[in-house]
C-alpha cells in the first residue's frame, strides 16, 4: 500500500485514471490491469503508480483556522459557502438552532460552521412546504419534468466543484465524488423523460358500459433523510422522482456532510427562483436526531425516505407506522461475492478489490464476504494481497489516489473493534488490520481468513474496509451462506455456467434486491430500482417502477351507461 500525491488539493487537476497491479500467480511478478478492469465507472485510463513517503498535506497554517478561510479552499465560495452557513431553506435561508462544525476526514481540520434548524425553523418549513405543494401539484407532470431537467443542467455546470466538496467533507476519492454528482444529473435526465410516462392502465371491466382505470396522484410532502456516505446521490434519487410525481420535499442530510446539503440546495433553489417557483418546493432542515424524530412522527410528512443503519431505520419505521404513515427504507447490507471454479479471475480480482475498498468500504453495497471455491481460494487470496499492497492511499482529492479515509474517528474505532473481534473468533488477518500512522481517519484495507461463515462478526455489518474470505465446496452450500445474513441488499456470482446463473437469479438463488452476475456488488445504475430485502428495509429508489412509492393509487370505476349492474352478477332488487 503506497502513500501518493501528498501535496494535491481539491483545486488541482481534473480526475484521471489510475492503474493497479495484480500478480498473475502467487509466485509470479505483477502485471498491470487498467482501472477499467477495476471498475468501469471509476477511471478511464491507466497511469503509473506514484510512490511518495510523505503523508497527506496538512498545512500548519490551517491548524487553528477553518479551511474555508485559507486561499487553498477559496473554491468553496463558488458554491455559495461561507465561514458560517445557514442550515435551513424554505424559500429563505435561516437557522436558529445549534451551530456545528464539519471536518475534513483526511486531516480532521474544521472546514466551516453551520447553524442548524431549531424546532421553530422546522415547523415553519413544514408549513411553507405544504403551501408550496398546492401550486406544484397543479403543474402538469411534463412541465415539472422540465424543471427537473433544468436542475440537472445546473448540477452539470457545478459538477466538478461540487464533487470536490464531497471529497473534502465526506472523504471519498475525487472521481467518486464527481461520479456521485453525476448520479444526480443522470436521475434528473431519467425523471424528465419519466414525467411523460407515469400513469396507470385502463383495465377491462366485466360490466357493460363501464370503464376501469388506475389513477396515480402525488402523496404531498416527501421527507428525505440521507446518510453521510452518499450525501448527493441518494437525495437526488428521491428528489428528482418526488418532484416529477408532484410532491414537494424536505431534506435532512447527515450533520457531518451539512456543507454538501447546503451547496446542493443552493443550486436547486436558484433553478426554482429563476422559474418563479416557491423555494419551499425543495426545503432543507439541517439538524440532528431531534429533526429526524420530528419528521418521522409528523403526520404532515406523507412519505419518509430514510437511508441509514438498520438499527436507526427500525426506530424510524416504528415511529412512522405508529401514525400509519408511509416509509421508504434503505438500510444496511452484508453483501457477498461468490467466485466458482470456472470464474474469470480477470473479472473477480478487480471486482472484489473495488467492492471491498472503494469508498474505504463505506458503501451500503460494499462487499463484506468473499466466497471462493476451494480450487481457486489460495490463488485469489495471494493475488488480492498483492493488489492491496499497491493501493495508493492519500488525500482523497488527489486524482491519483484510490483510497481515502474513513469518515469519522468513531468509524476508526469501530474498525479496530471489528478486527480484534475477528481475531478472537478465530480469524487470521492476512493483510492490513491496523490504523495508519498519519493525520486523518486512515485505516489499512484489511483481509481476514479462517473464520466460520456464520461467525458473529461476519454476520455483523461493519462499515469499514474489512473483507472476510471463505472457502466453499458446492453451489448449494454457498447459496445458503449468501442468504443466511439478516440483510438482503446486494450479491454477485462469477461463473460461466448458464444453468447456475439462472438458478442464482431464481427462487432458490440470492434473496437480495440486487442480484449480479460477473460484476461487483457495488456500482448500481440509476435505471434499475435500488434497494434490498429483509433488514435492508424493502424500499426501492431510483429507476424502474420505484416512482410508485412516491404516489398513491386509486382504482376508479366509471359508469357511462344508464344502467347500474353490480359486479359478480349480484342482483339487489
Amino acid at each position: 500500500m503506497d502513500w501518493a500525491g501528498g501535496g494535491a488539493c481539491p483545486g488541482d487537476s481534473a480526475a484521471r485514471g489510475a492503474g493497479l497491479h495484480f500478480p498473475d500467480s502467487p509466485a509470479a511478478g505483477a502485471s498491470e490491469l487498467g482501472m477499467l478492469r477495476l471498475a468501469r465507472t471509476l477511471c478511464e485510463k491507466s497511469v503509473k503508480t506514484s510512490r511518495l513517503s510523505r503523508p497527506p498535506c496538512r498545512p500548519t497554517a490551517l491548524m487553528s483556522t477553518l479551511l474555508i478561510q485559507h486561499p487553498q479552499y477559496a473554491w468553496l465560495q463558488e458554491l455559495g459557502l461561507r465561514e458560517e452557513n445557514d442550515g435551513v431553506y424554505n424559500g429563505n435561508w435561516r437557522g436558529g438552532g445549534e451551530v456545528i462544525t464539519t471536518y475534513c476526514p483526511a486531516n480532521n481540520e474544521p472546514i466551516a460552521r453551520i447553524r442548524q434548524a431549531s424546532m421553530e425553523d422546522y415547523e415553519e418549513t413544514i408549513k411553507e412546504a405544504k403551501e408550496a405543494w398546492k401550486m406544484w401539484a397543479e403543474i402538469p407532470a411534463p412541465k415539472r419534468g422540465e424543471i427537473v431537467r433544468k436542475i440537472g443542467d445546473a448540477l452539470r455546470r457545478k459538477i466538478r466543484v461540487l464533487g470536490k466538496l464531497v471529497s473534502l467533507e465526506m472523504g471519498k476519492i475525487l472521481v467518486e465524488g464527481i461520479g456521485e454528482v453525476q448520479e444526480y444529473v443522470d436521475i434528473c435526465d431519467y425523471a424528465a423523460g419519466l414525467s411523460r410516462m407515469i400513469g396507470g392502465p385502463v383495465l377491462p371491466s366485466e360490466r357493460p358500459g363501464h370503464a376501469l382505470i388506475e389513477q396515480w396522484n402525488p402523496l404531498g410532502l416527501v421527507g428525505i433523510i440521507t446518510a453521510f456516505n452518499f450525501p448527493v446521490a441518494v437525495f437526488g434519487w428521491n428528489n428528482a422522482i418526488s418532484l416529477i410525481t408532484g410532491n414537494v420535499c424536505i431534506w435532512k442530510g447527515a450533520p457531518t456532510t451539512s456543507l454538501v446539503s447546503i451547496a446542493v440546495t443552493k443550486i436547486v433553489a436558484k433553478v426554482l427562483e429563476d422559474n418563479q417557483l416557491p423555494g419551499a418546493i425543495c426545503s432543507l432542515t439541517c439538524g440532528g436526531a431531534d429533526i429526524g424524530t420530528a419528521m418521522a412522527k409528523d403526520t404532515r410528512v406523507n412519505l419518509l425516505s430514510f437511508t441509514g443503519s438498520t438499527q436507526v431505520g427500525k426506530q424510524v419505521a416504528l415511529m412512522v407506522q405508529e401514525r400509519f404513515g408511509k416509509s421508504l427504507l434503505e438500510l444496511g447490507g452484508n453483501n457477498a461475492i461468490i467466485a466458482f471454479e470456472d470464474a474469470d479471475l480477470s473479472l473477480v480480482l478487480p471486482s472484489a478489490l473495488f467492492a471491498a475498498v472503494g469508498t474505504a468500504g463505506q458503501r451500503c453495497t460494499s462487499v463484506r464476504r468473499l466466497f471462493l471455491h476451494e480450487s481457486i481460494h489460495e490463488e485469489v487470496v495471494q493475488r488480492l494481497k498483492g493488489a492491496y499492497s499497491q493501493i495508493r492511499v492519500g488525500n482523497p482529492w488527489d486524482p491519483n489516489i484510490l483510497y481515502g479515509p474513513l469518515h469519522t474517528k468513531q468509524a476508526v474505532n469501530m474498525f479496530v473493534r471489528a478486527v480484534e473481534e475477528a481475531k478472537k473468533e478465530g480469524g487470521t488477518v492476512v493483510y492490513g488490520g491496523k490504523v495508519m500512522d498519519h493525520p486523518g481517519n486512515y485505516v489499512e484495507p484489511t483481509i481476514v481468513t479462517g473464520l466460520a461463515h456464520d461467525a458473529p462478526i461476519v454476520h455483523t455489518e461493519t462499515f469499514a474496509p474489512i473483507l472476510y474470505i471463505f472457502k466453499f465446496k458446492n453451489e448449494q452450500e454457498v447459496f445458503a451462506w449468501n442468504n443466511e445474513v439478516k440483510q438482503g441488499l446486494s450479491s454477485s456470482i462469477f461463473t460461466k455456467d448458464l444453468g447456475r446463473i439462472f438458478r442464482w437469479l431464481g427462487p432458490k438463488g440470492s434473496d437480495c434486491g440486487i442480484v449480479n452476475v460477473n460484476i461487483p456488488t457495488s456500482g448500481a445504475e440509476i435505471g434499475g430500482a435500488f434497494g434490498g430485502e429483509k433488514h435492508t428495509g424493502g424500499g426501492r429508489e431510483s429507476g424502474s417502477d420505484a416512482w410508485k412509492q412516491y404516489m398513491r393509487r386509486s382504482t376508479c370505476t366509471i359508469n357511462y351507461s344508464r344502467d347500474l349492474p353490480l359486479a359478480q352478477g349480484i342482483k339487489f332488487e
